[in-house]
């Protein structure tokens, strides 16, 4: 079972304020520790919104809005992607994380991904599809 877990963004984090150093030394030892216990897929940290953008789809038209969002509370400063036996098992892990916005509150939102089976009209050659194209992705 894959699970993502969203860490939210914060008023500094999306000031671009950088982490101190301890708290980078904190992380990669966090991060060490999924790698050791096999259960890290990916892992980064987001710049802020205001080097990003949206793409928003509607009935025939796509529209590109530049950063920065309003809403710091809707936003994500970084993720894990982990592969885990069960969602206690990612919520474990969510909570061993150090505390990673020093001075404010921190969210970190465990969701679990869809994985192509989960689909209930999916047929065999769809799922062979899918696992050939997760072979040759780069992940």
């Amino acid at each position: 079972m894959r699970f993502v877990l969203l860490l939210k963004a914060t008023p500094n984090s999306e000031a671009g304020v950088e982490p101190p150093n301890e708290l980078m030394q904190e992380m990669m030892e966090f991060n060490e520790k999924l790698v050791n216990a096999g259960v890290l897929v990916s892992g980064d940290g987001l710049q802020p919104s205001s080097k990003g953008a949206r793409v928003r789809i509607t009935a025939g038209s796509r529209t590109v809005t530049d950063g920065p969002f309003t809403e710091t509370k809707e936003l994500i400063a970084g993720f894990w992607i982990l592969d885990v036996k069960s969602r206690q098992e990612a919520i474990d892990w969510a909570l061993r994380s150090p505390h990673p916005h020093p001075g404010e509150d921190a969210e970190i939102e465990v969701r679990q991904l869809f994985e192509v089976e989960d689909f209930s009209d999916v047929t065999p050659e769809l799922v062979a599809k899918e696992k050939e194209l997760r072979a040759r992705s780069k992940r």
